[in-house]
């Protein structure tokens, strides 16, 4: 895997905390968020050892603050970004979009069925991830 500065680091883990996090908020609900963010910390955790050691790297990882929409804006502020960033690797590229993909897949699935809100999140993500 390519070394990435601390800076990226933070980037890439805020892309992938905060697909997690976009999707998980579109179908409001304390427990449904809470099942949906612990089956999208799973989805994360099934990346590669590189990969996982991005995610895990630097604490507890942020999620931009502010209104919905400027939540929403950062977040796929950082997505983009993490195409940028991963396009040194094209193999980690390919691997951050497959597992970002598939983390919010699941996380609309986890409770009771994917809602057109999380459709729309989802492809807020796909869009900003270029896939």
């Amino acid at each position: 895997m390519t070394e990435y500065t601390d800076e990226e680091r933070k980037t890439l883990r805020t892309a992938a905390f905060g697909a997690v996090f976009l999707v998980s908020h579109a179908d409001p609900g304390f427990f449904a968020s809470f099942k949906e963010s612990i089956v999208g910390a799973k989805a994360l955790a099934g990346a590669s050892p590189d990969l996982q050691a991005v995610f895990k790297a630097g604490g507890l990882p942020e999620v931009p603050k502010g209104s919905p929409a400027e939540m929403e804006s950062g977040v796929l502020a950082a997505l983009q970004q993490s195409t940028g960033i991963l396009a040194k690797d094209p193999q980690d590229l390919a691997e951050f979009r497959a597992v970002i993909t598939s983390a919010c897949d699941q996380v609309a699935a986890a409770s009771g069925g994917v809602k057109d809100t999380e459709t729309t999140a989802i492809t807020k993500v796909k869009s900003a991830l270029g896939a």
